[in-house]
């Protein structure tokens, strides 16, 4: 029986330890710049790489250089040109409010002065006639004089942290978006308990109160006779202090006003003060009423 042919043992060599990297030896052993180092003379070869050859090339990128220069020199002229301008006008301005508000400046110290005049005057006819002191008492009374005595300070002011009350519901609607502000129904509220309380006379933040006197809204302002009103709100009310003090925080409205504290967060003091000072109001203007004069009365 006839023997195999021998297998003859064959040696082979070992694989190089890169060899399944021939990609990455590849890339570091041929960089990349020879790749654009050969694009670039393959451009300049063929006459489309440097400066423009033709006299057209070279005379768009002159007259395009010439555009982009007269644009920036225009800019920066007008520039120049226009600054003195606007600080002239700022100018201008500045001075136009100086003297609008000097002139506004002179003629509420003529208001005043004439104020004092009509009251001066008023209160000498009416001491020729025996009523001076009526005249006094009127003028206290209708808020046309200052007057001064002790009372009550109260001082209402929003909540720390505005927003929803203690059970997360809103106050009702009436303008204001956040329910621990102070609204004029409270500040009309407040005004109305102490005249009931027995105040004599009432200002809120230096703003008089009188018969005529309206405490409105306009957006989530406060105004009182038209003239915005700015939180804290101070209200300096003349009477017994003691009395008018606690007979307030007894009343229906006081006890509102304390409410309003527990349950919003609108903070309240009040106090019992003894040099309170209050201001005339700025104008008192009647239109429609008559006094009755004896002859009507016949």
């Amino acid at each position: 029986m006839p023997q195999p042919p021998p297998v003859r043992s064959t040696s082979t060599r070992p694989a190089r330890p890169d060899a399944s990297m021939s990609l990455l030896t590849n890339v570091m052993d041929h960089s990349l710049d020879d790749g654009y180092a050969e694009a670039a003379a393959r451009k300049k070869a063929d006459g489309g790489g440097g400066m423009p050859k033709t006299l057209r090339a070279k005379l768009g990128l002159a007259a395009g250089l010439v555009l982009a220069a007269l644009v920036v020199t225009v800019g920066a002229a007008q520039a120049r040109v226009a600054a003195p301008v606007v600080a002239k006008e700022r100018e201008e301005l500045v001075d136009r409010i100086e003297a609008e508000t000097s002139a506004a400046d002179k003629l509420e110290k003529s208001v005043d002065e004439l104020r004092d005049d009509v009251n001066a005057r008023r209160r000498e006819a009416l001491e020729k006639s025996g009523d001076g002191d009526r005249s006094d008492l009127v003028g206290m009374l209708a808020g046309a004089v200052e007057v001064h005595g002790p009372g009550a300070k109260l001082v209402v002011d929003d909540a720390k942290d505005v927003g929803t009350g203690a059970d997360g519901k809103p106050r009702g609607t009436s303008g204001f978006s956040d329910t621990g502000r102070v609204r004029d129904r409270d500040m009309q509220r407040v005004v109305n308990g102490l005249w009931e309380s027995g105040a004599e006379a009432i200002s809120i933040n230096g703003q008089r109160l009188t018969a005529l006197s309206a405490i409105r809204a306009a957006g989530d302002a406060i105004l009182v006779d038209n003239r915005p009103l700015v939180p804290p709100y101070t209200v300096l009310a003349v009477g017994d202090g003691e009395r008018l003090s606690r007979a307030f925080q007894d009343s229906a409205d006081g006890l509102y006003l304390h409410a309003l504290e527990e349950s919003y967060g609108i903070r309240t003091a009040i106090s019992v003060a003894d040099g309170l000072k209050l201001p005339a109001a700025p104008s008192l203007i009647v239109r429609t009423a008559q006094p009755i004069t004896e002859k009507g009365t016949s």
